[in-house]
């Protein structure tokens, strides 16, 4: 799953350099009568593009895969950003240079004409500063891109783009709804300050688990967070539960830092229902997509029986009735029919156990 995303990214990365280099070539050559001394005919210009935004591609997916796996991601995100552009770069020069050095292999004296031609006819030539100031200002809108793709979920950020919600309109979804154990008696013992890194270590560690099972984040409120799919992936391959099962999972395998760092593994509940909801934009200064219908305030009631049933994670009886258990890792156990605080109706409630191991 994890190679499947990697692989995506690099598509995109590769389309977006590939249209960039597109764009500087031809706004670069379209002004000029004749074509350049190297290109036989303007399929050659096109053949450039694709070959520079492979290469630009690549070197921006690599400086986004080293980012993401090190140190780097820690630091404050400008520091991120002048990474990344100084490797492109880097990596840039450095493939010019070993070209330049493959070309002019069988003259004498090589090396030597190979730096004047670098630093003459390179470096110092009006066309490659241009160059080197039109990739900084596509890194960085790039990177933009990425950051607020970060902050409101890649498919909102697209939505958004294209007016998609800008009228409201009817859809199917599924929410998942987690909500920390205990949270008041941690944030009493824990202070604001600690309460607040122990949310951002727990969540921190969500981040690959919703993306490993196709979901978004709608919202993060305080020490709960609720995901959400349109309904017909959220219901396949077990997704709605494998997101609370595997993030336990990292919890636990975090043990020893949770129990130095705050003297405790914190535990989540869980709750999962569906339903048609109303999906619009809303406001203007700062833009959300915001979903509209008593499925939500369903769905949080049913997270509050939790404790009461004695159960780490439910669904509704709606929810199950459009699951397929062909390959299903779960167990679910009926509870009967639950009245929920403020409902008129009750509604079948469903615990959820993974099966034990064969």
């Amino acid at each position: 799953m994890r190679a499947r995303i990697q692989a995506k990214k690099l598509a995109f990365a590769i389309f977006a350099w590939t249209v960039a280099m597109a764009a500087f070539v031809f706004f670069r050559y379209a002004q000029t009568p004749e074509l350049p001394q190297w290109a036989i005919g303007s399929a050659d210009l096109a053949t450039l593009s694709i070959y520079m935004g492979i290469i630009f591609g690549s070197l921006h997916w690599m400086s986004n895969l080293i980012a993401d796996f090190s140190a780097i991601n820690r630091l404050p995100y400008i520091f991120s950003v002048i990474f990344k552009g100084l490797f492109l770069l880097l990596g840039a020069t450095t493939l010019a240079y070993i070209t330049q050095y493959l070309n002019m292999w069988a003259i004498e004296n090589h090396m030597t004409t190979l730096r004047q031609m670098l630093t003459a006819h390179i470096l110092y030539s009006p066309a490659f500063q241009a160059l080197i100031v039109y990739l900084v200002v596509v890194r960085v809108g790039l990177a933009f891109i990425e950051q607020m793709a970060l902050l409101v979920g890649p498919r909102v950020l697209f939505n958004i783009g294209l007016g998609k919600y800008h009228k409201p309109r009817y859809e199917q979804r599924l929410f998942l709804y987690l909500d920390m154990v205990a949270s008041t008696t941690h944030a009493e013992s824990l202070g604001d300050y600690r309460f607040s890194r122990l949310i951002q270590d727990s969540f921190s560690l969500l981040a690959d688990t919703v993306t490993n099972n196709e979901a978004e984040i709608y919202r993060y409120m305080g020490d709960a967070v609720l995901i959400h799919w349109p309904l017909k992936d959220g219901i396949k391959q077990d997704r709605c539960f494998n997101i609370y099962h595997d993030f336990s999972q990292q919890l636990s395998w975090q043990r020893l830092y949770f129990e130095e760092q705050y003297g405790f593994v914190p535990k989540f509940k869980a709750a999962a229902h569906c339903g048609q909801v109303v999906a619009a934009v809303v406001g203007v200064q700062k833009q959300e997509i915001s979903f509209f219908s008593d499925v939500l305030n369903t769905l949080a009631r049913l997270q509050d029986q939790c404790n009461p049933l004695g159960q780490r994670m439910l669904i509704s009886g709606s929810l199950k009735s459009r699951l397929d258990f062909a390959d299903t890792r779960y167990n679910l156990n009926s509870l009967g029919p639950i009245k929920l605080k403020g409902k008129q109706h009750s509604i079948e409630v469903f615990g959820v156990t993974p099966k034990a191991p064969s």
